[in-house]
């Protein structure tokens, strides 16, 4: 069955549909499609663009539904499946043979499923990092948001009796929400970003500076889009959070009584911070993972993996289990206290409501006037306990992950 339906404007036709075509997709394929799927659904939708030769290109996308009764419907079905396909085929350019149009699909199917298992991979590490260290950033946050003066050992006491052992994980789910695609979109900009570098230069390897560069990049692009969980994450957990219930109750609370925009809360110093707390994680870690790998250990090692034959995931990490937690904890914490003082600032703004709203600097002044140059670093060391197990885990995880799932 064909259904399409059309409108005509000053750009040509549209006609209403499916799953992405190539461009070059000739409008006589409706009706070709109408008159094969006899067995299954087909509907087609389309633009006709003009180009400066005046010649129209139709850019459309393609979708089949089919549904299996009996052998002979199968039959028919795949039968109209491979038609359909040879239509695909007959309307790519002229000149690009059949096998070449197959080999251009598969090679596009390649590059997006290696896409998801990439963002997949860094997702996973994310999870399972920010799970194991929910304690000691609950901690951190109380430090930060609450102002708490208590000692490290009174505050656990204090969680511990007032809402038991789940207060340390108080707000972790949300969490996972946040950082999980956060970790996703940052480890895979970085390596994308740094790999156009790399074939920008021309160079055999990555510079020390394309790392720097790439990371700060990657920072920016997971800021920007992930920035609107972690203000109502924080929001949740500070005084007076409870009662505006989970999530959903946080985002209608915040959207209704200060805007949108509220959720972008600090976006600057967030910013200002994730730059060069990405450019420093990355660059650390890559310039370490580098060194190692030019070093006699680390050629040996890799001419044992080339030799090695079948090797297990752990086996087949370029710099070992153990390497890979030290580096990855190394990286984190040089991140972390080169940045820490621009949390302090963005983790305030995101409490402020509107009417008493102070920017950035302002904010920081503040913080200084109340607690001296300390108060920036409130809650370095809880921190610095968590972002050490949380960075090591979450690299290891990460090229653990890269491994399992193959990504190239």
């Amino acid at each position: 069955m064909l259904s399409n339906s059309s409108s005509t404007d000053e750009h040509g036709l549209f006609v209403g549909g499916g799953l992405f075509l190539e461009p070059a997709v000739s409008s006589s394929l409706v009706s070709s499609l109408s008159a094969r799927a006899s067995a299954g659904s087909v509907s087609f939708r389309g633009r006709k663009r003009r180009t400066a030769a005046a010649s129209p290109v139709v850019l459309g996308f393609l979708s089949v539904s089919l549904s299996v009764k009996g052998e002979e419907g199968f039959v028919r079905e795949k039968k109209c499946v491979e038609e359909e396909e040879e239509a695909v085929v007959a309307a790519a350019p002229a000149g690009m043979e059949k096998e070449e149009v197959g080999k251009d699909v598969k090679v596009r199917r390649g590059r997006v499923m290696n896409t998801t298992k990439h963002l997949w991979s860094g997702a996973v590490a994310a999870m399972v990092s920010r799970t194991f260290v929910a304690p000691l950033e609950r901690l951190k946050l109380e430090y930060i948001v609450r102002g708490s003066k208590k000692n490290l050992f009174e505050l656990i006491k204090s969680i511990a009796v007032s809402q038991g052992l789940k207060g340390f994980w108080k707000g972790n789910f949300v969490n996972i929400l946040r950082t999980a695609p956060f970790k996703a979109i940052n480890f895979y900009a970085y390596d994308t970003y740094r790999k156009q570098l790399l074939k920008m230069s021309g160079n055999e390897e990555t510079t020390n500076s394309e790392r720097f560069i790439a990371g700060a990049a990657a920072g920016i692009t997971a800021t920007i889009l992930c920035l609107p969980l972690d203000t109502i994450r924080t929001k949740m957990v500070a005084p007076g959070g409870e009662a505006l219930g989970g999530v959903i109750g946080v985002f209608q609370h915040m959207v209704k009584t200060e805007g949108f925009f509220s959720l972008y809360k600090g976006l600057g110093p967030s910013i200002i911070s994730m730059a060069p707390s990405g450019a420093v994680f990355y660059g650390v870690y890559d310039i370490l993972k580098s060194s190692y790998l030019h070093s006699p250990e680390g050629m040996k090692r890799i001419m044992n993996q080339q030799e090695g034959g079948d090797l297990n995931a752990f086996d087949q990490l370029e710099l070992g289990p153990m390497r890979t937690l030290l580096y990855g904890a190394i990286a984190g914490a040089c991140a972390e206290a080169a940045t820490y003082p621009f949390e302090v600032v963005r983790r305030q703004l995101q409490l402020q409501v509107q009417a008493t709203k102070l920017n950035a600097f302002a904010t920081c002044l503040k913080i200084v006037e109340q607690g001296g140059v300390p108060a920036l670093y409130a809650g370095l060391i809880p921190s610095l306990l968590q972002v050490l197990p949380s960075a090591s885990i979450s690299y290891f995880v990460y090229e653990f992950m890269k491994i399992v799932l193959k990504v190239e």
